[in-house]
């Protein structure tokens, strides 16, 4: 959760990633939580792909290296237990232009 802080305060001279988390989640998410996210001030969005209880966020994050604006993307997750209360992430992506 502090990696969430962290880059929701970061520096904007730091680099811009781009960054895709997949997720598996015991139990549905309801589509007006899907919605939601998309309405978050930090250009997050929140899919699910043609497969059930598999999630897509996708957002963007400023971080000095990649894994810093992964881990301040899953900390969104962890910040927001109430929506999301289980998940196991499955594979990461991040890129910087």
């Amino acid at each position: 959760m502090t990696c969430y802080q962290s880059a929701g305060e970061a520096d904007p001279a730091l680099p811009l990633w781009e960054v895709a988390v997949w997720f598996t989640s015991p139990r549905p998410i309801p589509i007006k939580v899907l919605h939601d996210v998309h309405r978050h001030g930090r250009n997050f969005a929140l899919d699910q792909p043609s497969t059930p209880l598999v999630f897509l966020l996708t957002g963007q994050a400023r971080a000095a290296y990649g894994v810093e604006a992964v881990a301040g993307l899953v900390g969104f997750l962890v910040q927001n237990r109430h929506t999301v209360d289980d998940f196991t992430v499955t594979e990461v992506r991040a890129v910087h232009f």
